[in-house]
């Protein structure tokens, strides 16, 4: 290790882990393509803190302190995956988006290892004796989170027995308790070719489109539909990317639509599929092929998911950091454990400000007082159910 990691992984002559010393140095951990040097980091961190991680097969590492058998279980979720391409780390203790305050600018800095230093701040702070708490961090929330599923999904889940789940991510300390889920898939229309100059001699893929952009238009409006719901609002369905034809002169056989939906509760990827199959089925002429196709990924997608606003998890967190209790905006690994516990979305930083983008943008950064004041919301929130 270099000078600035032994600062920020050891605490200075016994003193409370700094969460922002421990910022500092994760930034500078480029963890878009190879997450190894930042999970490294982390588990030297926790093991001059007194913790022993463990790296699961999966690339998760998971740490529990208080009693095994205790009855009250909290775990501390976040992940230390970044987008591409890295952003250098800046500290700029005047910083013009932060009104003239203290700031870490760098990839990763919101999202989500901004988050990562106050969780952890807050688990090395409590000493838990009628409850434990786990730490659980993943590797890969930004592609396709194999690492939480295998986490929430395989036989030792530590999301089974928890009473509340804490998943770090930019949210300007308001506790979120719902997000929209999203799935991805592809509308595929087969016609037959023809000559353009006898159109009628084929069936046209494109041409059929027409009733398919119809078709999602009305989709929300089916009689099955899911309700508008209380935190989320409604379901989007949204075409995005369009593919067909093969000559300029030739009646196309083939055509693919993308679309984007945003799900609510209680929707599943599967009951969307089957819908959405059955009302274009309904709209499209019936010379026209059609199959509705999710896109391929080892895990399951991002489902929509809800936590009960009244939740002592939330009324907790919430009188702690002084926030509002509101819907995440984006989708999150917190879809794998919202069935299994309580779980909020909570943590410095955030998505967008005035300026435009911060998350996934040249432009991330985090303000200092907001990753400190995070770790004394979550220390105060942890220590509640463990002490």
């Amino acid at each position: 290790m270099t000078e600035d990691d032994t600062a920020a992984v050891e605490p200075a002559h016994g003193s409370a882990f700094d969460p922002i010393a421990f910022l500092e140095t994760a930034v500078r951990r480029a963890s878009h393509e190879d997450v190894g040097p930042m999970r490294e980091f982390l588990c030297e961190t926790l093991e001059a803190n007194g913790v022993t991680p463990r790296i699961d097969d999966a690339g998760n590492v998971l740490t529990t302190r208080g009693p095994a058998d205790a009855e009250t279980h909290v775990l501390l979720n976040t992940h230390i995956d970044t987008v591409s391409p890295h952003v250098p780390f800046e500290r700029d203790e005047s910083g013009a988006e932060a009104d003239g305050d203290d700031v870490i600018r760098g990839r990763g800095s919101c999202d989500a290892k901004g988050p990562l230093a106050a969780l952890l701040a807050a688990f090395f702070a409590v000493d838990p004796t009628d409850g434990r708490v786990t730490l659980a961090i993943t590797p890969d929330e930004e592609v396709l989170s194999t690492g939480a599923y295998d986490l929430a999904s395989g036989p030792d889940s530590p999301t089974r027995d928890a009473d509340a789940v804490i998943v770090g991510e930019p949210t300007n300390l308001d506790v979120c308790t719902a997000a929209k889920g999203r799935f991805q898939g592809t509308i595929h229309l087969t016609g037959a070719n023809a000559h353009a100059a006898q159109p009628e001699t084929g069936v046209n893929s494109v041409a059929a489109l027409e009733h398919v952009l119809a078709a999602i238009r009305t989709f929300g409006d089916r009689d099955d539909a899911p309700p508008r719901h209380p935190q989320l609002g409604a379901a989007t369905l949204t075409p995005t990317v369009v593919e067909g034809g093969e000559a300029t002169n030739q009646v196309p056989a083939d055509c693919a639509l993308t679309i984007d939906r945003r799900s609510v509760p209680p929707e599943t990827a599967d009951e969307f599929h089957a819908a959405l199959t059955d009302h274009l089925r309904a709209a499209v002429p019936d010379d026209v092929g059609l199959e509705v196709r999710f896109t391929d990924r080892p895990t399951p997608f991002l489902e929509a998911w809800d936590t009960d606003p009244d939740a002592r998890i939330v009324e907790t967190l919430a009188a702690a950091s002084g926030g509002d209790v509101r819907p995440f905006t984006a989708a999150t690994e917190a879809s794998y454990f919202a069935a299994d516990a309580p779980t909020v979305v909570f943590g410095p930083g955030v998505l967008a400000d005035d300026g435009g983008a911060v998350a996934h943008a040249p432009r991330e950064y985090v303000r200092v007082d907001a990753v400190r004041e995070a770790a004394r919301a979550l220390e105060v929130t942890v220590r509640s159910f463990v002490e």
